[in-house]
């Protein structure tokens, strides 16, 4: 899926105003999604998405993997955009969904794999995809 699509996909389903405005959504999802799964995961997530969406999850290599649930996950993203938490998780949910459409089935599987139960519904999916 190449970079414009991904975020016009973002922009409607997340009901944006603008490009813009799902780009930094999308972003600052990305970045906190980076920090939850491994770092080999976040890479190999980043060679499965357009360049300009790579950046958001490079991560230190050597940093430990950050451990937390989706309420968490979502107050990170709302600090990260300036939302509540609320309108965080419909943010989540809006970029984690186009993703879920734009990777691998055995990728989204390895991503959800690695996160605790309640995330796979963020991605649209009620568990692993088949």
């Amino acid at each position: 899926m190449r970079h414009d699509e991904f975020l016009a996909r973002v922009r409607e389903r997340g009901e944006y105003a603008s490009q813009d405005e799902a780009a930094q959504v999308t972003t600052a999802v990305l970045e906190v999604l980076a920090h939850r799964i491994t770092p080999g995961e976040a890479k190999d997530l980043a060679a499965q998405l357009p360049a300009r969406l790579k950046e958001a999850l490079v991560t230190d290599g050597d940093r430990p993997t950050e451990s937390y649930g989706v309420g968490e996950f979502c107050r990170r993203v709302a600090e990260r955009t300036g939302a509540h938490t609320r309108t965080a998780q419909w943010d989540a949910s809006a970029v984690l969904s186009t993703l879920a459409d734009a990777i691998s089935p055995g990728e989204l599987n390895q991503i959800i794999s690695q996160l605790p139960s309640g995330y796979a519904v963020l991605f649209g999916k009620p568990d692993l995809s088949d």
